[in-house]
C-alpha cells in the first residue's frame, strides 16, 4: 500500500486532517494528534502507532522498522516497496492507530468526533 493510498484511507476517519509539518512530512491528525505520519516524495515510507506487543511482532517483518524518533512510543515504519502486508492489513493498522489517539482523547473530544 502506497503513502498516497494510506493518506485517502486515513482521511477518510472521522475527523481526520492532515497537515504539513517539520518543513517535509504530511501528519494525519485527530483532534491535533499525529496517528499517521509520511514524507512528501512519491514512494515514501509512513508510520503509525501499535500497540506494544504489535510492534514487536512486526519490526520483525520484512519492509517494516521502528520508526525513528517514535519507536519508544511504539510507531512503526513501514516501507511500501519491501513491505509485503496486504492492503487489509494496512488499513487495520491505521485505523488502530487512529483508534489508540481517540482513545486518549478527552471524553468531550471524543463526543464531538462521534458526532462528525
Amino acid at each position: 500500500m502506497t503513502a498516497h493510498e494510506v493518506r485517502e484511507f486515513g482521511l477518510s476517519l472521522s475527523g481526520a486532517t492532515q497537515e504539513i509539518q517539520w518543513g517535509k512530512d504530511l501528519l494525519l491528525k485527530v483532534a491535533g494528534k499525529m496517528f499517521v505520519c509520511m514524507g512528501l516524495d512519491p514512494g515514501s515510507r509512513y508510520s503509525f502507532k501499535c500497540e506494544e506487543e504489535t510492534f514487536y511482532q512486526m519490526t520483525e517483518m520484512q519492509g517494516v522498522y521502528p520508526a525513528p524518533y517514535l519507536a519508544r512510543a511504539h510507531w512503526v515504519q513501514i516501507d511500501p516497496a519491501e513491505c509485503r502486508l496486504s492492503r487489509s492489513e494496512i488499513e487495520n493498522l491505521v485505523r488502530r492507530s487512529y483508534e489508540l489517539v481517540v482513545a486518549k482523547l478527552s471524553k468531550k473530544a471524543q463526543k464531538a468526533l462521534e458526532s462528525k
